[in-house]
């Protein structure tokens, strides 16, 4: 279990950071192409933080990565069978907002900026809700297929 976890953590990190440097190239580019001059899609808070602004553009890759491998790792907590689905859930919130919140906290400097703050923090839970709701209709039906499965054929 704790493998596989990893195997999928690592292969997201690897996707997490392709798609940031993606996205980032892409708002880059569409900025530069608008009149923006040298604009840099990393915020100038975060740069500072290093000597360059090309090591600040790798550790902000390396981040989103992490963001993503946390997301993966974390989806185990899901085949802990000694838990409920409820149970499971939160610690997958908890754990993984701690990752992705400390993260993108840095990246966008958002202790800075009070409405980008609350926006990120109410997309967040926002994006869980649905995703929880999901897993749990999805979970009901499964349940639902196998009670069928178990209850006895009627002879006539």
């Amino acid at each position: 279990m704790i493998k596989n976890a990893l195997k999928n953590g690592a292969i997201s990190f690897v996707i997490g950071s392709l798609s940031g440097l993606i996205v980032n190239l892409i708002i880059d580019a569409v900025a530069n192409a608008l009149g923006a001059e040298d604009y840099c899609s990393i915020s100038p808070s975060f740069q500072a933080l290093f000597p360059t602004s090309v090591m600040a553009a790798y550790v902000n890759v390396l981040l989103y990565g992490c963001i993503s491998a946390s997301f993966a790792i974390m989806t185990f907590i899901y085949d802990v069978e000694r838990i409920g689905f409820v149970i499971q859930s939160i610690i997958y919130f908890l754990t993984t907002s701690v990752a992705c919140l400390v993260i993108t906290m840095l990246l966008w400097q958002l202790q800075r900026y009070p409405l980008g703050l609350f926006l990120t923090l109410a997309c967040y839970g926002l994006t869980h809700v649905i995703m929880i709701t999901m897993a749990y209709k999805k979970l009901r039906k499964d349940v639902s297929e196998i009670n069928q499965e178990l209850l006895p054929a009627d002879t006539e």
